[in-house]
């Protein structure tokens, strides 16, 4: 059964599009608000957190050197086997095995008053029934006998501050001295304080002294058995920020264990604050090694002024400016850690941003990686369904790993700038191997195509 409709008048034509314009414009006019009413706060949300962005980052970089500082600080206080570290490898240094050799052959000289000994040499010598000539000439042998004996204590005390045995002994007796200084600074009332009022810190080095009498006496010096007990000791430090350092141990403590976390935090915080996350990791690598560089420079004008204000009293200024730098080389350690690590940052945030050199890095790999797997096709080195899930699963893999290379980062005991760069070239490669041993679905069709 055919249905046959009318034909519509034009009249009727014209009416019906008319209506269906006017309802077109009205839906317009209603999207048009409706998307005026949406984009209108945008522009604040955006401003809004391209400023928490900034304002973050920025305070994260400023924390950043003192988080450094106040780590190495808690490090030095608190940990007796990181200080060992750190001043162990002083008794290595020329400079101080010759202060303290100075030190013990001044004490031993003095002990055994060898002045009063070479008189009464000379005296009993002279008093003898000499010739005049004779007796003379004996009396002016008092001062060359004194200086004989003097440089033979001298040469045997070198011989032992320069073996392993002195170095041994320093590294004992540095470990006591901080555990009884640990014990000070928390309070302990059994402790034996080593920090005076003015804020000088001693080592104890009394144990050589025995040393140099067996020795002595070893070479045929008999008269070194009468050096009574006698203590010396050898200022390793010499500030009054050793007496603040006392008062604020507590807030060193825990602070300085919160700090870099606190700024890695605010870093953290500004990238995923940003618009364009990218870009701001970029920044926030390159604003936290220019930290670590500001520090180094600070570090710089610390030694020249620690150096010039040194008291009259100490002779050996070179010795110790040796034993600030050594004080202060792990926390040269901890800078060279964050200028890496930031440098590092700011490279892979590079890599992995849309600029377009980037994108042509990144385009570039990509055609290498394919044109090597491409090569094993044709040779019968494929991956297979390995391939095929490490394709599918690219983003959990890069996450796995990005996730343990951070692990690795945060539970190593001493960060070292060839730590982190070994972290990150292992990485680096894993996530090269990944991408290459990745086989896209559709090249695996492709080939088992070819091959059927």
């Amino acid at each position: 059964m055919d249905v046959v409709v009318p034909p519509s008048s034009p009249t009727e034509d014209q009416a019906v599009l008319l209506a269906r314009l006017q309802l077109l414009e009205t839906e317009n006019a209603r999207l048009r608000a409706q998307t005026g009413d949406a984009a209108a706060p945008r522009p604040r949300r955006k401003v809004g957190r391209s400023t928490a962005a900034v304002v973050l980052i920025l305070l994260g970089a400023l924390l950043a050197p003192v988080a450094v500082v106040g780590s190495w600080a808690r490090g030095l206080v608190v940990d007796t086997d990181r200080y060992v570290d750190t001043v162990a490898p002083i008794a290595e240094d020329p400079l101080v095995q010759s202060a303290v050799s100075n030190r013990i052959t001044l004490a031993v000289v003095e002990a055994l008053n060898v002045e009063q000994l070479t008189t009464q040499a000379t005296d009993a010598v002279a008093g003898l029934d000499l010739p005049p000539l004779v007796s003379q000439a004996v009396g002016s042998l008092q001062a060359p006998l004194q200086d004989a004996i003097t440089g033979f204590i001298s040469k045997n005390v070198t011989k032992i501050v320069t073996s392993d045995a002195f170095e041994n002994t320093w590294e004992q007796a540095n470990r006591v001295a901080h555990e009884q200084i640990v014990a000070t600074l928390r309070g302990d009332p059994d402790a034996l304080a080593q920090i005076s009022d003015s804020g000088v810190l001693t080592l104890d080095i009394t144990p050589i002294i025995e040393q140099v009498k067996a020795s002595l006496v070893e070479a045929g010096f008999t008269l070194a058995s009468r050096i009574p007990t006698i203590t010396v000791t050898f200022p390793i430090a010499s500030s009054a920020d050793l007496v603040r350092l006392q008062n604020a141990y507590r807030l060193i403590d825990i602070v300085g264990g919160i700090l870099p976390y606190l700024a890695l935090g605010l870093l953290a915080g500004g990238v995923l604050a940003a618009q364009h996350r990218s870009r701001a990791l970029v920044v926030a690598g390159l604003a936290l090694a220019g930290s670590m560089l500001l520090l180094g420079f600070a570090l710089l004008i610390g030694r020249s002024l620690y150096a010039n204000s040194l008291p009259p009293t100490v002779q050996r200024v070179d010795t110790a400016v040796s034993i600030y730098d050594q004080f202060v080389s792990l926390l040269r350690v901890g800078l060279r850690v964050g200028l890496v690590l930031g440098l590092l940052l700011a490279i892979i945030a590079f890599v992995a941003g849309g600029t377009t050199a980037a994108r042509q890095l990144r385009a570039s790999s990509s055609q290498a990686a394919a044109w090597l797997r491409d090569a094993g096709d044709r040779r019968g080195v494929s991956t297979g369904p390995v391939g095929v899930w490490l394709d599918q699963q690219r983003t959990l893999v890069r996450v796995v790993v990005i996730a343990l290379a951070a692990l690795a980062l945060v539970l190593a005991d001493r960060l070292t700038p060839a730590y982190v760069v070994t972290v990150f070239v292992v990485a680096l490669v894993v996530l090269g191997l990944a991408t290459l041993a990745a086989r896209p679905r559709r090249a695996d069709v492709e080939a088992d195509a070819l091959l059927v």
